[in-house]
C-alpha cells in the first residue's frame, strides 16, 4: 500500500477488498511441485497444502463467494469441496499462488513485521488444531468449519502485518511498553479501530459464508462453537509467550468447563508443560 495509507476503517475495508492477497512462499513452492506431479494432482492433496496458509485460504474463499452459482443453496468453505466445485485446473488458474508475502515485506525492508506475521500464522495453525480436537471431543459435526474459523479468526491481523507493517509494529511497541494494555486498546490508539471490527467488516463485505462469520464473531461467545474457537485462539496466543504465561491458568479453567474436564486434564491434552 502507498505511504499515504487510508486511516479510516471503511477505507481499509475497500482497500483489502480489491487488493491482491499474497500467499506464503512455502505455499507457492508446494503448489508448484503439486502442479508438476500430474499423477497425484487431486483436490485432497491441494487442500492439504492450502489449509496451512490463511492467506491462500481466504483468497480462495473470497474467489468462491464472488463466483457462486445462483442455484447454489449452501455455502461451501472446505478447500477440497471448493476445488471439486470449481474444478482443480480452474482453481489453480483463477486463484494463483502469487504475489508472495515474503517478497512484499522484504522489498519494503519490513523484516521485523515478517517475523511477527509468520508467528501469527503459526499461532493460527495451532489454534485450528485445538479447535478441531475439541469439536471432535464434543461430537460437533461442524468440526471442519470450526477448524477453519479458528484458523481465520485473526486474518485481519495477519493481513495488516502484510499491508500495514509500520502501524502493526507501533501497536506491538505500545504493548511491550505497557504489558497491561489490551490489544484492542492499542489497536484503537494506532489504527483508530480494532482488528476485530476490521475482521467483521471484511467478512461482510466479502460475503463470506454466514456460518464462518458467526463462528469468528466474538460477540457470539455464548454459543458453544464460538466459545470453542475463542478459547482455542486464546490458548494459542497465550502459550506462544511460553507455558508460564499468567493468562494460561484461566484458559485451562475455561476450556475445562467447555469440555467437562478438570483443568489438569486440559493441560495434558493440550501438551502444556507442567
Amino acid at each position: 500500500m502507498s505511504q499515504d495509507k487510508p486511516r479510516k476503517l471503511s477505507e481499509w475495508v475497500d482497500f483489502l477488498t480489491f487488493a491482491e492477497i499474497p500467499v506464503l512462499k512455502q505455499t507457492a513452492r508446494s503448489l508448484s511441485k503439486f502442479q508438476q506431479d500430474a499423477q497425484h494432482m487431486n483436490a485432497r492433496a491441494f487442500a492439504q497444502i492450502v489449509k496451512n496458509d490463511p492467506f491462500m485460504m481466504v483468497k480462495l474463499l473470497r474467489y468462491m463467494q464472488s463466483h457462486k452459482h445462483l442455484s447454489q443453496k449452501h455455502d461451501v468453505f472446505e478447500v477440497e469441496q471448493i476445488a471439486l466445485m470449481l474444478g482443480l485446473e480452474t482453481t489453480l488458474e483463477q486463484v494463483p499462488a502469487q504475489p508472495l508475502v515474503e517478497e512484499i515485506l522484504t522489498q519494503s525492508s519490513n523484516t521485523s513485521a515478517l517475523v511477527y506475521l509468520l508467528k501469527t500464522v503459526h499461532r493460527a495453525n495451532i489454534a485450528s488444531k485445538y479447535a478441531f480436537d475439541w469439536a471432535v471431543r464434543l461430537h460437533d459435526l461442524h468440526y471442519e468449519e470450526i477448524r477453519i474459523a479458528a484458523f481465520l479468526h485473526d486474518i485481519a491481523e495477519i493481513l495488516m502485518w502484510c499491508f500495514s507493517p509500520k502501524e502493526m509494529l507501533q501497536i506491538k511497541q505500545l504493548q511491550i511498553k505497557d504489558k497491561s494494555m489490551r490489544s484492542a486498546a492499542a489497536q484503537q490508539n494506532i489504527l483508530g479501530f480494532t482488528l476485530n471490527q476490521l475482521q467483521l467488516e471484511l467478512a461482510t463485505k466479502w460475503e463470506l459464508p454466514e456460518l464462518l462469520i458467526a463462528l469468528t464473531d466474538d460477540n457470539n461467545q455464548d454459543q458453544q462453537r464460538v466459545r470453542n474457537v475463542i478459547l482455542a485462539v486464546n490458548l494459542a496466543r497465550h502459550s506462544a509467550n511460553g507455558w508460564d504465561d499468567a493468562a494460561l491458568p484461566d484458559d485451562y479453567e475455561e476450556i475445562a468447563q467447555l469440555l467437562n474436564l478438570e483443568a489438569v486434564d486440559v493441560m495434558t491434552i493440550v501438551g502444556a508443560s507442567i
